[in-house]
């Protein structure tokens, strides 16, 4: 018997775990100059995102989608990629990683954003938990009609 109310909802509580980590990575580097050495020089930490899709893997699975059958697939993470947003420039003349006119490049991370998302990924992962607990209850009942 296949639970697809079940692997819906716990494909995404994973994809949004993922992302909620992702996000406070972001936010723990708002500050670091220093997130790898390229080229001879430190560069600073450049913020990441999480690509999802639906979790189709088959062409029996979107078929069936289309005629009405199990549609309910769930959610997966493509890749993790990086912002290509350019970095803030800071006048800072008296940090170590100033350039010789007192500009020092930060991290492309909005820290407003970033908790922005991090609140929608909370609410995507407590609705998650609320369908995954009905869809319990409702198979639950089911258990005991048939008693």
């Amino acid at each position: 018997m296949k639970l697809s109310g079940f692997d819906t909802s716990a494909s995404a509580l994973t994809a949004q775990r993922l992302r909620m980590d992702v996000i406070s990575s972001n936010i723990a580097n708002a500050e670091t100059t220093r997130a790898s050495y390229v080229n001879g020089e430190f560069v600073p930490y450049r913020r990441k995102e999480v690509v999802f899709e639906p979790d189709q893997a088959s062409f029996s699975d979107i078929l069936n989608g289309k005629l009405g059958a199990q549609s309910a697939t769930g959610v997966r993470v493509t890749e993790i990629r990086e912002d290509s947003t350019p970095f803030k420039l800071v006048y800072n003349p008296t940090h170590p990683d100033a350039d010789a006119d007192g500009m020092v490049s930060m991290p492309n991370v909005d820290i407003l954003k970033e908790m922005v998302d991090m609140i929608s990924a909370t609410r995507s992962y407590e609705a998650n938990v609320t369908a995954l607990n009905a869809s319990k209850a409702m198979f639950t009942k089911s258990l005991e009609i048939g008693r």
